[in-house]
C-alpha cells in the first residue's frame, strides 16, 4: 500500500470523542486507508452503497441503534452520504458518548443531500482524501522512478489503480463516466444528466482558462445559474475546483471570471478521449498547469493550510498562474512546463502587491514546490 500523507492527521484526531469524516471522490483509497486505520480494532464495517444498510439506519430506533454498536470499538460507515438522515443518527450516539471511534467516508460533500454538516457541527473532525499526490508516489517509488514517470501522471493522472496497474486508459473511462457522479445523479435528482456530461467536456477543453458562465450558458442552452449549480455539484463530488482572481476588492473575487481545473488530469483526459503522449499534443502547458496546481491544492489540504489560495490578471492581461496567501504573506507561481522559457513577473503585481517570494516552476524543478 502506498502511505498516504493525510494518516497522521487522521490518528491525531482518533480520541472516541468525535466522529472522523474522510471526504474524497471514489476510488481514491478511502476504505482501504480506513481499514489500515483500525487494523487490530474489533470494527464493525458499514456500507452505504448497501441497500439494506440504508433500509436499516435510516428507520431504526436509538436503543436499536445501541444494540447495533455496543460489541464494538470502532464503528465505520463508508458512503455514508448515501444513508437517509445518517447526520443525526451519528449526533445521537456521539452524544451518548458511548466511548467509541464513528468513521465517516463520503465521496461527495456530505451536505450534498444536507446528511451531516450540520447535525454533526462540534461533533466531527473533516479531512478531505485526493488522489495520490506526487510526494506519496516520490516516498513509494523513489525520486527518480516517480520523475521518470512525469508524462505518465500528465496524462493519465494519479487515482490509485491508474498509478498501479496497467489497464490505465479501461479505468479512466470507467471512473469518467457515471460513477464518479453517481451521488450527483442520485442525491439530487437532476433533471438533465446529459447537461453534466456536455458541462465537463467544455470545461476540459477550457482548461486552464478563465471560465465565463455567461459562455457556457450559450453553448449548452440552458441558463447561466443551471451552469453555476452544475459547477458547484462538480465542486462537491471532488472532480473540480475553481481558482478565483485575487483582487483587494472581495466583491471583484466573487464576480470576477474564475478558472476551473481538475483534481485529477487522467480524468480530464478521459473527459474529452485524448490519451495521446505529449510530443502530439497541443495542450502540454495546460497539463501540466493542471497538474501542479491540483498537487499545491494536495498538498496545502493534507498540511492543514488556513490561507486563501487564487490567480491573478488584470485589465492589461498580465497573469500570474497561482498565488498562495498565508497570514498576510504573498507567494506568487508562474508554471511552464518548458524550462527554457523566459518568465517575467510583471511589475503592475510585484509593486502593487510585494509578495514574499516569487517562483518559476516548470518541468525540471516543479517537485522543490510540492
Amino acid at each position: 500500500m502506498i502511505a498516504r500523507s493525510i494518516t497522521p492527521r487522521l490518528l491525531a484526531d482518533y480520541d472516541n470523542k468525535k466522529a472522523i469524516v474522510l471526504l474524497g471522490p471514489r476510488q481514491v483509497g478511502k476504505t482501504t486507508l480506513i481499514h489500515n486505520l483500525v487494523e487490530g480494532k474489533k470494527v464493525l464495517f458499514l456500507n452505504g452503497d448497501d441497500p439494506q444498510t440504508r433500509i436499516q439506519f435510516a428507520n431504526s430506533s436509538f436503543q436499536f441503534l445501541l444494540q447495533v454498536v455496543s460489541d464494538y470499538e470502532v464503528i465505520v460507515i463508508d458512503e455514508a452520504q448515501r444513508i437517509e438522515n445518517i447526520g443525526l443518527t451519528v449526533k445521537m450516539l456521539v452524544d451518548a458518548k458511548l466511548n467509541k471511534q464513528f468513521i465517516l467516508t463520503g465521496s461527495s460533500s456530505l451536505d450534498l443531500g444536507n446528511q451531516i454538516n450540520e447535525p454533526l457541527t462540534g461533533r466531527k473532525w473533516e479531512h478531505q482524501l485526493y488522489p495520490l499526490s506526487w510526494n506519496e508516489i516520490k516516498n513509494h517509488y523513489s525520486f527518480a522512478t516517480a520523475y521518470a514517470r512525469l508524462e505518465e501522471f500528465l496524462i493519465y493522472g494519479m487515482y490509485p489503480e491508474v498509478v498501479t496497474e496497467t489497464k490505465k486508459q479501461k479505468v479512466l473511462l470507467q471512473l469518467s463516466s457515471s460513477y464518479l457522479y453517481q451521488d450527483i445523479l442520485e442525491l439530487v435528482n437532476i433533471k438533465k444528466p446529459d447537461l453534466l456530461m456536455k458541462l465537463l467536456n467544455a470545461l476540459a477543453l477550457q482548461l486552464g482558462s478563465e471560465v465565463s458562465y455567461n459562455e457556457l450558458s450559450k453553448i449548452l442552452g440552458v441558463d447561466r445559474m443551471t451552469v453555476i449549480n452544475y459547477i458547484d455539484l462538480l465542486e462537491k463530488v471532488f472532480v473540480i475546483f475553481r481558482l478565483h482572481p485575487y483582487s483587494t476588492n472581495q466583491r471583484n473575487e466573487i464576480t470576477s471570471k474564475p478558472k476551473i481545473y481538475f483534481y485529477d488530469n487522467g480524468i480530464r483526459n478521459a473527459i474529452i478521449g485524448q490519451f495521446n503522449p505529449l510530443q502530439n499534443r497541443q495542450d502540454i502547458g495546460a497539463l501540466f498547469e493542471n497538474f501542479f496546481i491540483s498537487e499545491k491544492m494536495k498538498q496545502l489540504s493534507y498540511s492543514g493550510f488556513y490561507g486563501k489560495t487564487h490567480y491573478w490578471r488584470n485589465t492589461q492581461q498580465a497573469e500570474i498562474d497561482f498565488i498562495e496567501i498565508n497570514e498576510g504573506e504573498i507567494s506568487a507561481f508562474e508554471i511552464k512546463y518548458n524550462p527554457n522559457k523566459k518568465v517575467h513577473f510583471t511589475k503592475s503585481f510585484t509593486e502593487k502587491y510585494q509578495p514574499k517570494n516569487t517562483h518559476v516552476v516548470n518541468s525540471d524543478n516543479f517537485w522543490e514546490y510540492l
